[in-house]
């Protein structure tokens, strides 16, 4: 049930063959995103369960989920990237039902991320499905 989006980036992957390049696409990724309002990082959208700091500001409109995300670090902002395309867009009842780990896991991530940054991605995937439920 993924994206066009994030096909895109399932695509790609594929003619990656390092994973160094792969994680270079990831952090490219998040650079192009772009920086959420210091107003917005805020105890409120800040997500607890990350090693670094995380805020995700989620903010439906008219039924369709939207949401902006910052980390200070470069590979988590990847990450949220990576969330963005596979999550921004969807009708607010469809959220639920997108399985982000076999999403992610067909992009071979799991066994790429440290423990940290595994949790991290979970809090990250939790806290936008709870807003969207």
């Amino acid at each position: 049930m993924a994206q066009a989006a994030f096909e895109e980036v399932v695509e790609d992957f594929e003619f990656l063959d390092d994973w160094e390049d792969r994680y270079r696409m990831v952090i490219d990724m998040g650079k192009a995103l772009p920086p959420l309002e210091d107003a917005l990082k805020v105890p409120a959208t800040k997500v607890d369960g990350c090693a670094s700091q995380v805020w995700l500001h989620i903010t439906p409109h008219e039924g369709v989920f939207h949401f902006q995300g910052e980390s200070d670090a470069m590979i988590v902002q990847g990450l949220i990237a990576l969330l963005h395309k596979l999550y921004d867009g969807l009708p607010m009842a469809d959220v639920a039902t997108v399985d982000a780990r076999a999403e992610l896991g067909r992009l071979g991530l799991h066994d790429h991320l440290s423990a940290q940054r595994s949790n991290g991605l979970r809090a990250m995937i939790e806290r936008i499905r709870e807003t969207a439920s």
